[in-house]
C-alpha cells in the first residue's frame, strides 16, 4: 500500500508548512524514507531522506530551510519547510523504501 501524503496548500513567499507522510508498515524497518518534488517542466527533485537510523541529507537547495523528521510510533514522516520561495512550488511526494510511492500533494507559493 502507498505511503499518502498531506499538508500542501497555498502559501505566501517567505511562509511555512508542514507535509506529513504516513506509511502502511512501520518505518523503523524501512530503510529510507524520502521526500521528492518535481515542477512543471522540471524533472523530479530528490528533497530530502531519512533512514531507518534517523540520518538525515538535503538537497543544497533546501538544507538550510527544510527539516525532515518521522515519528515512529505514528508511522509519519514530515517535511517541515521554512522560508518557502516560489521555485520552492512543485507536487511533493513521498517515497517508503525504493518502491512505494505516494500520489503526492501540491506545494505553491505565491503572493
Amino acid at each position: 500500500v502507498q505511503p499518502v501524503e498531506s499538508g500542501g496548500g497555498l502559501v505566501q513567499p517567505g511562509g511555512f508548512l508542514r507535509l506529513s507522510c504516513v506509511a502502511s508498515r512501520s518505518i523503523s524497518i524501512i530503510q529510507i524514507m524520502s521526500w521528492y518534488r518535481q515542477a512543471p517542466g522540471k524533472q523530479r527533485e530528490l528533497v530530502a531522506t531519512i533512514t531507518s537510523g534517523g540520518r538525515t541529507t538535503y538537497a543544497d537547495s533546501v538544507k538550510v530551510r527544510f527539516t525532515i523528521s518521522r515519528d515512529i510510533a505514528k508511522n509519519t514522516v514530515y517535511l517541515q519547510m521554512n522560508s518557502l520561495q516560489p521555485e520552492d512550488t512543485a507536487v511533493y511526494s513521498c517515497r517508503a523504501g525504493l518502491f512505494s510511492w505516494g500520489r503526492g500533494t501540491q506545494v505553491t507559493v505565491s503572493s
